[in-house]
């Protein structure tokens, strides 16, 4: 079977931007004068929901369900999550979050190969666009058919909507593409879009089980290994 699209995830794929998320959630916090922190264990916890909105109320209802919500509670989660994904960006933009090992020469090798690139994920436009920038160049939307992001889909991960919603976008079946996935979340929706896919672990998922993924990777740092593993041949990668 010939490829002919990718389709990648990006917190924790693209880039081991988890903790920065972490991070930025704690220094918006700070900034709207809330006493919460979040450390590893708690965030490890909190990363069984996607999406950042539902983190914060995840976190209001089960772990911190004596804080007295404000009377436009729908707003106070919105403005606390825009504070926080404007302390991403900058971390992103100062270059603290870097493409992981390997990203950079796929999508660049690929795009020439002529093989079609999306994105599915559950975060923020801004927050893809920031790190994209800074590690793909200016023009890395150029590089992709398809970005979909957060709100664009009613459902996130694990549910396959964003896959779906990129798929449509480019054309392309499932049995056409591979994804490059991070998490069991991120695995279950593109399994149920139909599409074939893998991992590359970080930090916050060693311990998942994976199971239905066609193969998993620490990282991609021996890029031709896992072009071999994957049934992809890019000049200048592959022999």
């Amino acid at each position: 079977m010939s490829i002919q699209a990718i389709i990648f995830d990006v917190d924790g794929t693209l880039a081991d931007t988890e903790d920065g998320h972490r991070i930025a959630f704690n220094r918006a916090f700070a900034e709207r004068g809330l006493s919460w922190n979040w450390d590893v264990p708690l965030y490890d916890q909190l990363l069984a929901v996607t999406g950042g909105k539902e983190r914060i109320r995840y976190y209001l209802q089960d772990f911190n369900p004596g804080f007295a919500k404000p009377a436009d509670y729908d707003a106070f989660v919105r403005e606390l999550h825009a504070a926080k994904t404007r302390q991403y960006t900058a971390m992103v933009r100062d270059g603290q979050i870097p493409l992981r090992p390997g990203i950079k020469t796929l999508i660049e090798a690929a795009h020439r190969a002529g093989i079609r690139l999306g994105i599915a994920t559950t975060t923020a436009p801004d927050n893809v666009a920031a790190l994209l920038e800074v590690g793909l160049g200016p023009h890395w939307a150029d590089l992709f058919g398809a970005v979909g992001c957060g709100d664009m889909v009613p459902h996130k991960k694990p549910a396959p909507d964003v896959y779906l919603w990129v798929l449509q976008q480019m054309g392309v079946n499932a049995t056409d593409c591979i994804a490059l996935e991070d998490s069991d979340n991120g695995l279950r929706a593109a399994l149920a879009a139909g599409i074939r896919t893998y991992i590359t672990r970080n930090a916050y998922t060693q311990s998942h089980r994976f199971e239905g993924a066609a193969a998993v990777f620490e990282d991609l740092s021996d890029l031709p290994g896992f072009c071999r593993t994957a049934g992809l041949s890019l000049p200048g990668v592959t022999a």
